[in-house]
């Protein structure tokens, strides 16, 4: 044997062993950890934190956010049962209270109270940013008029997540949170927003929140509004197990969930504004037609409905409905 070889039953570490030992980028990497391991219990600034929490995967948080929740004094919640399953999977023990559009207003002064006295508020919705729909403006606005830091804590929001899997125009877009829901109103706010579209630059993408239960109605005004052709998404339960985007037109993408026996999950409606063209409106008037049809076939309203019905592919009665909002608008 030469002076060179191995005893028996030993044998040598591979070069990729090694070099993971002695591998500066371990060390450094080692340290990091260290070092987020103590300033993750390090005392945060006194000031009110708006934190973004998950919008339906719980691992959807950052470092940061979980950092603030766990040494906060107290933790402002929509709704302190839901927060609870969130602290729950990160072992966060702060104490909580209720803070929503029903108690705001009266929570704010008690909270104030804790920040003017040096205290450290966070402040969490059920999901996402507080204030993008939710409650926390109140709170916040508050704070900064007492000369109080407010700091915002950046996480999951679903308008963004949506819309930058839309393939619409992420370049210029508009967030505008729920539409009216009563029919009339909400047509009228569609044709406003159509109204600014202009010829000589692509119109931002527009953005809103809507309850599973209008989502066919409101779809049906968009396509009253810019034409059975508009690009719509639907971005549905964003994050989620059964997650799903529904991108065509309106009439397709609503045709798509009319079919189902219930349409469930929160949703992002995303549409692609554009001006309207002086067509539009009258080719999809259900008014129109009707008048139409009255006068050139002697046809009762309850015909010419059913017969409109039939030329669209649509229920009488969402064909009614239809009219009812049209009628609204006048």
């Amino acid at each position: 044997m030469n002076g060179d070889s191995e005893a028996p039953g030993t044998y040598p570490l591979v070069p990729s062993q090694v070099e993971r030992e002695s591998d500066p980028g371990d060390r450094e990497s080692g340290l990091m950890a260290r070092q987020f391991e103590d300033s993750s219990q390090r005392p945060i600034a006194p000031g009110l934190y708006l934190v973004g929490t998950p919008i339906g995967n719980l691992e959807d948080i950052t470092l940061r956010a979980l950092r603030v929740l766990r040494t906060a004094d107290r933790i402002a919640c929509e709704d302190t049962r839901q927060t609870q399953k969130l602290l729950n999977r990160y072992d966060i023990h702060t104490p909580t209270v209720s803070c929503h559009e029903h108690n705001e207003q009266a929570r704010t002064a008690e909270l104030l109270e804790l920040l003017k006295q040096g205290g450290r508020v966070a402040v969490v919705s059920d999901a996402g940013m507080p204030g993008i729909s939710d409650p926390g403006m109140t709170l916040a606005a508050a704070a900064l008029a007492a000369g109080i830091n407010v700091i915002p804590i950046p996480g999951a929001n679903a308008a963004l997540s949506g819309l930058v899997a839309s393939g619409l125009n992420t370049e210029a877009f508009l967030f505008l949170g729920f539409l009216p829901s009563k029919s009339g109103e909400r047509l009228t706010r569609l044709e406003a927003l159509a109204a600014t579209a202009q010829d000589s630059a692509p119109a931002p993408t527009l953005i809103f929140y809507e309850a599973p239960h209008r989502i066919l109605e409101t779809l049906a005004d968009v396509a009253s509004v810019w034409g059975d052709q508009c690009q719509v998404v639907v971005a549905r339960e964003l994050t989620k197990l059964h997650e799903e985007f529904l991108r065509g037109n309106a009439a397709e993408v609503r045709s798509s969930l009319a079919s189902r026996e219930r349409i469930r999950g929160e949703i992002t409606l995303l549409v692609e504004n554009h001006k309207r063209r002086a067509t539009a409106v009258g080719a999809n008037s259900v008014q129109q037609r009707l008048a139409e049809l009255e006068k050139t076939e002697g046809l009762s309203e309850m015909d010419a409905l059913k017969k409109i019905a039939k030329e669209r592919g649509q229920s009488k009665s969402e064909i009614y409905r239809e009219l009812q909002r049209q009628k609204a608008r006048r």
